[in-house]
């Protein structure tokens, strides 16, 4: 069964779909073919603008986990061979401390639902048995609704150093990020020097898990893939400025 012909799915795509040829219609005396790609930055910018709320408290959360995070040393070094404790333990200090673990996922959340909204519009030729026009447009010759991988076997494989420039830069933003999390949140040393047999698979997630992202945008349609990379680049930006402001 195509999802797009649900009503309420096809009225969400049919609306996106309007927006973004609105954009585009709108950008294409300045910019010509690439009207629909710039676009689709332009829809990114405004969502990550609307969220800019959610940012911050995200930061604000994060720096209470800061100012927590001695006493969270704490319980680690008095429960840390009783896991569910330390869990008990650990929850009731965000509790009465009003502070919530969750909250740094918030504006990855909130983005869920359109990033979801902008790879379907480029992944399905028709949107609620109406043909897509949207897969008609392009980025220096590579159609928006095609992934790196398709490029690479396909006679457009000549125009591939666009998306891969789009995926190192996109590396690029995903590791300064990654550095400047542990700047900002460095890992507690484990107390007393006591072997933690799960702080090295950990690690490896923490180091890898963020690259999760320039995968999905190597597979993904290239408008997902602009989406991605212009979202990352704006929360690199944004996550500088707000904790400078927000001590």
């Amino acid at each position: 069964m195509d999802p797009t012909t649900l009503p309420v799915v096809g009225m969400l795509l049919h609306g996106g779909a309007d927006l973004l040829t609105a954009l585009a219609e709108g950008l294409s005396p300045f910019v010509g073919d690439a009207a629909s790609a710039l676009a689709v930055v332009a829809l990114t910018l405004a969502v990550r603008l609307v969220l800019v709320p959610l940012a911050v408290v995200q930061v604000r959360a994060e720096r209470d986990r800061r100012r927590l995070a001695p006493r969270l040393a704490e319980l680690r070094r008095r429960h840390g061979r009783d896991a569910q404790r330390l869990q008990r333990a650990v929850q009731e200090l965000y509790t009465s401390e009003r502070v919530s673990p969750l909250a740094g996922c918030l504006p990855v959340l909130a983005q869920a639902p359109v990033l979801s909204l902008v790879y379907t519009l480029f992944s399905h030729g028709t949107i609620g048995g109406v043909t897509n026009t949207l897969l008609e447009a392009t980025l220096v010759g590579i159609p928006l609704g095609r992934s790196l991988v398709v490029v690479l076997t396909s006679p457009l494989w000549t125009h591939a150093w666009v998306v891969v420039l789009l995926l190192v830069l996109l590396a690029l933003v995903v590791e300064a990020s990654r550095r400047a999390n542990l700047r900002w949140n460095p890992v507690a040393p484990v107390a007393d020097g006591a072997a933690d047999p799960s702080s090295g698979a950990a690690t490896a997630v923490t180091r890898w898990v963020p690259f999760v992202s320039v995968v999905f945008a190597g597979i993904a349609p290239l408008a997902a893939t602009l989406y991605v990379v212009t979202s990352a680049v704006w929360t690199y930006g944004e996550r500088a400025a707000l904790r400078r402001v927000i001590r």
